[in-house]
């Protein structure tokens, strides 16, 4: 494997090359552009379904799962933008496993390693409980979101941790940048989550109005900073390019 930031001696054998920035951008644009066209079509044209729970009181937004897996077509628009999404996802995790190999420090290698893997699997489950919605298999579902929350928010806390404590050098302004928008996004995640833990409970133990609009709303900030979180990586990798060859496969080189 090339180092990380050598020029590429032989273009002829480049199967693509690609600012980072482009990657990153196609990687976030994909789902949150779903998730809004999803949310958006289900408050006009399907408001009362999406909105009603067994509760059967008054609410203002659908839920994720409403919004993205009962109805179409925002079920097949959702699952295209995963699926396409999905091997660029991977492909950051890739780089990030080399840029971490290069510039965190050997003695906490393997969390770089480890956090890699929670990103792919992480991924992962993101494909799974999209493809397989709370209406078609509940369990399956189910599964699939516990394991994408516990892996997504240990692989935040853990990207944070070792660029902040376990690099070689000293952080650039564009990475120090980033570090800061990894700690707030996972603050808000963190926030955000256990306050729509606690109205969901709420929801269905009291069915209070409103309520439930809640939950949803703080299930967006959950996916919203979910997704600011990955963009991070645009500042890890800024003014570098993506390249892909024969010889050494995917990995990053400078314009």
């Amino acid at each position: 494997m090339l180092p990380t930031y050598e020029r590429l001696n032989d273009p002829k054998n480049v199967f693509f090359r690609m600012p980072f920035a482009r990657l990153a951008l196609a990687a976030l644009s994909l789902p949150l552009g779903g998730f809004f066209f999803c949310v958006v079509w289900s408050l006009l044209f399907d408001f009362v379904r999406s909105t009603y729970t067994h509760c059967d009181v008054v609410n203002y937004l659908p839920s994720v799962s409403a919004a993205i897996g009962n109805y179409e077509p925002q079920k097949t628009i959702w699952r295209l933008a995963i699926f396409l999404h999905l091997p660029l996802r991977l492909a950051v995790a890739k780089i990030y496993l080399e840029y971490y190999k290069e510039h965190i420090r050997r003695s906490r290698r393997l969390l770089g390693i480890l956090a890699c893997f929670l990103n792919v699997v992480e991924d992962l489950a993101l494909f799974c409980l999209s493809f397989w919605t709370s209406a078609d298999s509940y369990e399956t579902h189910r599964n699939a979101f516990v394991v994408f929350i516990a892996c997504s928010e240990c692989y935040m806390l853990m990207s944070y941790l070792l660029n902040r404590n376990a690099r070689k050098v000293v952080l650039l302004p564009h990475e120090e940048k980033s570090l800061r928008y990894k700690r707030n996004l996972f603050l808000v995640n963190v926030l955000a989550f256990g306050l729509a833990g606690y109205c969901f409970v709420r929801h269905n133990a009291r069915c209070e109005a409103g309520v439930y609009t809640f939950f949803a709303l703080f299930e967006y900030i959950v996916v919203l900073t979910n997704m600011g979180f990955h963009m991070t990586s645009y500042w890890d990798f800024y003014a570098l390019n993506v390249v892909c060859d024969a010889k050494h496969g995917l990995y990053l080189t400078q314009f």
